[in-house]
């Protein structure tokens, strides 16, 4: 795909994310996400900050905090929080069709947008039926990637295969499951694991050991 065809995925996932959201209340907003320690408000903010953030503003940020990114991730987020959840919502709207990114891959935005989207989606029950197209190239980056998250890293030398769509990596045990359970498996949530099947699961898990 082309950066631009990549942006356009970018800009239809948040989309989709900001109408999900729409009609949330409060007790909602507060509900933890699959990122530790964050709410899936705090999750938003994070996806608008990183649509706003420059490389030059990226690099200002890094030395302010002295090269400690996660000081600087902390700190963008407060940055685009707002003082109510509507604000927060809004603020990300008015970000949806951005193309400004830190220096990272324009397909390393697209896997920020779908796996933080599901780490705000998954703990207040909603589901979305992303775009196959979408999910296989997301797929296809984080295996061989781990740029921004662990993800080559961890799936190294077992066999990954999509049982709803074409992608398929690797060799060795095999885990299977939707293309979308393997992106946040690949990507450290571990509560997808229950979702896969195959010899591999448990390397993922943790409870094997690797080969």
């Amino acid at each position: 795909m082309t950066d631009s065809e990549l942006w356009a995925l970018i800009h239809a996932e948040r989309a989709a994310l900001a109408a999900d959201l729409a009609t949330l209340t409060d007790g909602q907003w507060a509900t933890p996400s699959l990122c530790e320690g964050l709410t899936v408000r705090e999750v938003l903010a994070h996806l608008t900050a990183g649509a706003r953030l420059s490389p030059v503003r990226w690099l200002a940020g890094v030395v302010r905090c002295r090269f400690d990114f996660d000081r600087q991730v902390a700190m963008r987020l407060a940055e685009q929080l707002g003082a109510s959840p509507a604000e927060t919502l809004e603020r990300f709207r008015g970000a949806v069709t951005s193309r400004t990114k830190p220096p990272l891959p324009v397909v390393a935005m697209l896997g920020e947008t779908v796996v933080h989207g599901e780490d705000i989606r998954r703990p207040l029950g909603i589901r979305r039926d992303h775009p196959i197209a979408t999910l296989t190239r997301l797929a296809e980056y984080y295996v061989g990637s781990d740029q921004v998250v662990l993800a080559k890293g961890r799936v190294r030398g077992l066999r990954l295969a999509a049982d709803d769509g074409p992608f398929a990596s690797g060799s060795g045990p095999s885990v299977t499951g939707s293309t979308l359970a393997l992106i946040m498996a690949m990507t450290g949530r571990a509560g997808y694991h229950d979702e896969l099947s195959g010899d591999g699961v448990a390397i993922l898990r943790g409870t094997a050991p690797r080969p």
